[in-house]
């Protein structure tokens, strides 16, 4: 059994990872426009990953594949949050060695690895893991390809890093998640199914409502977004799904 402190750590990274989104869009917002070969450096010159998946996603929105080979070398970064970011430029600009790379780190369990970014309070090797794995499973949602799907669904029942799938299932907008994200609405913890909840609105799937109505009648308490209850998520999404075309 899970304790009560990995719960509120992995949040923590939940609410850290999916910040980072919001971040990085004020922040590409606001810098003027630079050039691929200035944005390289800087990319290399950063090693704190939320800054160096900024600059990841303006190489991206650049579309300049010359980008790629000067990167080459992160794809095998000991730092596994670096590798991921060089190899989200690589996936978004269509070279697949980048979603090998992800699939990867998601997929890799070995305890042999270095301190790395990402881990809350002490470092432990188990922590390191789940951080990579995170990342991992965050970025996929990040790449919206529907590739992932099928790499994702299995790793809702993966306690290391199954409060972030949902959030990237809906990021990806596949409707093939849905049938799993329904029955995911049965899971032991008020939180997975809350976000399951969210995962299924964002993805318009009206085929939920019978089962969101039956989470109408559970007042179970959830320990994100003001600890309200699955009870008033699930009457909230209803409300939305019904309203949608």
């Amino acid at each position: 059994m899970r304790s009560q402190f990995q719960v509120h750590c992995r949040f923590a990274v939940l609410v850290v990872l999916s910040a980072l989104v919001l971040a990085a869009a004020g922040s590409a917002g606001n810098r003027e426009r630079e050039s691929s070969a200035e944005l390289v450096k800087k990319f290399q010159s950063s090693r704190d990953f939320y800054e160096q998946f900024q600059i990841a996603q303006e190489l991206v929105r650049l579309h300049d594949t010359a980008v790629l080979k000067p990167l080459e070398h992160y794809l095998g970064d000991v730092d596994r949050h670096v590798r991921g970011n060089a190899a989200f430029v690589f996936a978004s600009l269509g070279d697949d060695r980048g979603f090998d790379v992800i699939r990867a780190i998601l997929q890799d369990r070995s305890s042999e690895r270095p301190v790395g970014q990402g881990t809350l309070g002490n470092w432990t090797v188990e922590g390191q893991i789940t951080s990579d794995r995170y990342y991992a499973a965050h970025l996929f949602g990040d790449l919206k390809d529907p590739r992932a799907v099928p790499i994702l669904v299995p790793l809702l029942k993966d306690r290391q890093v199954n409060w972030i799938v949902p959030w990237s299932l809906g990021e990806i907008g596949d409707r093939a998640a849905v049938a799993p994200l329904i029955e995911t609405l049965h899971d032991s913890s008020p939180d997975l199914r809350v976000l399951s909840i969210y995962a299924l609105q964002q993805l318009r799937a009206k085929d939920a409502l019978p089962e969101l109505r039956l989470l109408t009648q559970d007042d179970a308490n959830i320990h994100f977004d003001g600890l309200g209850t699955v009870a008033e998520a699930a009457r909230l999404a209803i409300s939305k799904l019904e309203a949608t075309p």
